[in-house]
């Protein structure tokens, strides 16, 4: 009986912390697990989640650019350490900067999503999931890039230096750190031309999300605020035409 109500109890949690996590956040992370369980274990085709420009484009199988976000490859400890920056950084940065703004943040993830499938036709890429995780740890660390981080063994140091401490620990490991460098890339891409090129340097704003995502995900009020806030300029007329400060940030764990 004691049992029961124990298992009772953690399902009762899993459904909480579940039905907590944010719309695009909780897609996102739940379409990774199905579509990566599912191909390892043989319920989903891996060949048709590939990104493959003849079949894309000759064949018509359009599918091939979602699958390629969701399938993760082979299950392991890489894996599970792109699920959890997937969850922890995608879920800061909806529930921080955008918060409230859900229609921004999918523009967020269709934009970089849109820069790596046209890079994964060129370079090619087979799957882009990895890359589209760092592209968003990036924004994530640029709008905080003084908050403090804890890395591998203890190491603590700035948000604007952990992706690359990530390709550099992934060279370390026997990799060659490209799928970091492309998402920090494409991530820097977002950042320069929705934030500051605008602002450090008073220029067009390039990226803008369009007014229909509103129409589906209009702007809410309330909510509970996370990390950062939207980079802004200090300057109080035309006089500063310096560098600005892009958000002081929080310690992890100081909501």
């Amino acid at each position: 009986t004691n049992q029961l109500h124990l298992l009772r109890m953690a399902e009762t949690d899993i459904g909480q912390w579940y039905s907590n996590i944010p719309f695009f956040t909780k897609w996102w992370f739940t379409l990774t697990l199905v579509c990566t369980l599912g191909a390892n274990f043989g319920a989903l085709p891996v060949a048709h989640m590939l990104l493959d420009w003849h079949f894309v484009v000759y064949k018509f199988q359009f599918w091939r650019m979602l699958g390629c976000v969701f399938f993760m490859g082979k299950l392991g400890f890489p894996f599970l350490i792109n699920v959890y920056f997937l969850y922890s950084y995608s879920l800061r940065l909806e529930t921080g900067v955008y918060d409230g703004r859900p229609a921004d943040y999918f523009f967020l993830l269709i934009f970089n999503w849109l820069v790596l499938i046209i890079l994964g036709f060129i370079i090619p890429l087979k799957i882009i999931g990895m890359p589209l995780v760092i592209s968003v740890l990036y924004v994530w660390c640029q709008v905080n890039r003084d908050t403090v981080v804890q890395f591998w063994f203890g190491t603590q140091f700035k948000a604007m230096y952990l992706p690359w401490a990530l390709a550099a620990f992934n060279v370390l490991l026997g990799g060659n750190g490209i799928m970091e460098l492309i998402g920090i890339f494409v991530g820097h891409m977002f950042f320069f031309l929705k934030y500051k090129y605008p602002i450090d340097y008073g220029g067009a704003s390039f990226v803008n999300t369009p007014q229909i995502l509103y129409k589906y995900f209009p702007n809410r009020s309330g909510g509970v605020s996370g990390f950062g806030q939207a980079p802004a300029s200090r300057r109080p007329a035309a006089q500063d035409e310096g560098r600005h400060n892009w958000g002081a940030g929080n310690h992890l764990g100081g909501n």
